[in-house]
């Protein structure tokens, strides 16, 4: 979710106004955005304050709250909340926004959602026309399937898939290893076995897709 003030600020529409990590203190959150590993420098001015980053001139509260219930988001007059803990990923648990004594309107899950009765799922540019202004937790999916939906949309509307084969070459994750050893996600297998190699030295096929 750090990353967020960057599409921001080229869309004047979208203004960020609170970010929420009750594990990082507004110097930390400051430092990771300005100097950013993959998005490079940020193009503004960044800086830090007691209880919140300044953008771009722009104040951004830092909350520090594990539970979402907890959030404030309504006294900053908050509309959309982006879920991108990995954690609330279910409609009852992206809901917790929704349910506190000072809510947002709308949450948006930064990766697919979960559960028995997952949050709808959009693609822009493949079912985004079928969003209902009424729903109020939806999921952008995730990265292999904003990459894959579109081809394969083309695809099948111009002369039909029957069935077909994909393979994720993914850039490292926070789950690989820096040096061979013990996989931390060893429930299943198949990922035990690749995740336990370091990741500057494989290219590892890896979606959360194939299940």
């Amino acid at each position: 979710g750090l990353p967020a003030p960057r599409p921001a600020k080229k869309t004047p529409a979208i203004k960020v106004v609170a970010c929420n990590d009750p594990f990082i203190k507004p110097e930390y959150a400051a430092y990771q955005l300005k100097y950013d590993t993959v998005h490079g420098k940020y193009p503004g001015t960044v800086t830090a304050e007691k209880d919140c980053i300044v953008v771009d001139g722009q104040k951004i509260k830092m909350f520090a709250c594990k539970n979402p219930k907890d959030i404030a988001w309504g006294d900053l007059n908050v509309e959309y909340v982006v879920e991108a803990t990995g954690i609330f990923r279910t409609g009852p648990k992206a809901a917790m926004h929704l349910e506190g004594k000072s809510p947002c309107k709308k949450v948006v899950i930064s990766a697919p959602s979960k559960g028995k009765n997952p949050p709808p799922m959009f693609v822009m540019g493949v079912n985004h026309t079928e969003y209902k202004k009424d729903m109020t937790i939806v999921s952008n999916a995730s990265c292999t399937t904003n990459c894959l939906a579109p081809i394969a949309k083309v695809l099948n509307d111009n002369f039909g898939i029957v069935e077909g084969l994909m393979t994720t070459v993914h850039a490292a994750t926070a789950t690989q290893l820096t040096v061979d050893g013990p996989s931390k996600v060893p429930s299943d297998f198949y990922n035990f076995l690749k995740k336990k190699k370091n990741s500057k030295h494989h290219l590892q096929p890896c979606t959360g897709r194939q299940r």
